[in-house]
């Protein structure tokens, strides 16, 4: 399925807010609003799920599960498992992180 960061991070990669999202998928905004408070997976009504799930795909969305890889191509963006600073103990300082780019 899809979790509220996923579904946070389509919001933000169309550049719609919540009531553009929700008229897209043909449901409320509450109902959005209340997807996106899930603290992981989405729970909500299977049809209003549907919904939301085919008005991302239209849009050019493609959610991609935890360890699948990304078949049509396309930029997009992908949270690791675990962030560096938690792998390490430590996060890298500005001026290392400035260096990288």
């Amino acid at each position: 399925m899809i979790t509220a960061a996923q579904m946070r991070a389509a919001r933000a990669l169309l550049g719609i807010d919540q009531r553009q999202l929700a008229e897209r998928a043909g449901i409320s905004v509450p109902t959005v609003q209340r997807m996106e408070a899930s603290v992981d997976v989405v729970r909500g009504n299977v049809e209003s799920l549907m919904r939301l799930l085919a008005a991302l795909e239209s849009a050019g969305i493609e959610l991609i599960n935890e360890g699948a890889a990304s078949n049509d191509g396309g930029r997009g963006v992908r949270l690791k498992t675990r962030p560096l600073e938690h792998r390490t103990g430590t996060s890298p300082s500005p001026s290392k992180a400035r260096s990288r780019s």
